[in-house]
């Protein structure tokens, strides 16, 4: 069993739908959490008890290793890291374009791997310290059923979750778990703000409290992987 009381987390993401549950979620389980997000203004409106603000744009190459060092000065370590931040965006595989593209995969696959890279020394750190950490990367479902209209977004999903699945089997002897998480379609509002094209008609979604609700038993229960399967039906 992973302890939230007394860890000192990271949250990117923190200003949207799952991220700022999730934040609010560890916080209430007693850890430490540093926030983050592009709107430094957002994230100080967050009803969470954060120990931290920490405004950062994922796309900028070098934003990843300095998030992380500005963490761990103002956690003193860091034994948990969870990355939800993330756009979402519609369209013909044939139309997308390249700026999309670079986009999605900066935000989905290059952001959490450069994330995850300087994260690795301070989680292995607090491993040895507390006898394991974990890093939990959101995914989606889309990374297993990849869907059409969402090509691109499908892909720079696939690509996080089998670098998740790789540096999984890495760093489990470090006691260092990583948790693919790939949840359902959730009622978070994101896919009404998509960077580009129009949702088409969906289903209703899962409630984001009971997506985090699941997130959290996972993290503590030491789970290795977060299919969209275990989220269950409505």
């Amino acid at each position: 069993m992973t302890e939230l009381e007394g860890a000192r987390v990271l949250v990117t993401g923190a200003s949207g739908g799952l991220g700022s549950l999730l934040a609010a979620g560890m916080a209430a389980r007693g850890a430490a959490v540093a926030v983050s997000g592009r709107d430094e203004q957002r994230l100080r409106a967050l009803d969470v008890d954060a120990a931290a603000h920490l405004p950062a744009d994922l796309r900028q190459p070098d934003a990843p290793e300095a998030l992380v060092g500005a963490a761990v000065e103002v956690l003193g370590g860091l034994d948990v890291l969870v990355h939800a931040a993330g756009v979402v965006a519609f369209g013909p595989a044939a139309e997308v374009d390249d700026d999309l593209v670079d986009e999605l995969l900066l935000l989905h696959y290059l952001a959490p791997l450069r994330l995850l890279r300087a994260a690795v020394p301070h989680l292995r750190s607090s491993a040895r310290e507390r006898g394991g950490s974990v890093a939990v990367m959101l995914s989606a479902i889309v990374a297993e059923q990849p869907l059409a209209g969402m090509a691109a977004y499908s892909a720079a999903k696939a690509a996080l979750t089998a670098f998740d699945a790789a540096t999984a089997k890495e760093l489990r002897r470090d006691r260092v778990r990583v948790l693919d998480v790939r949840p359902p379609h959730t009622e978070t509002g994101l896919s009404e703000r998509p960077v580009a094209g129009a949702a088409p008609q969906m289903p209703t979604g899962r409630p984001p409290q009971d997506v985090v609700d699941r997130i959290l038993r996972a993290v503590v229960d030491d789970e290795r992987d977060l299919p969209s399967s275990a989220f269950g039906g409505r």
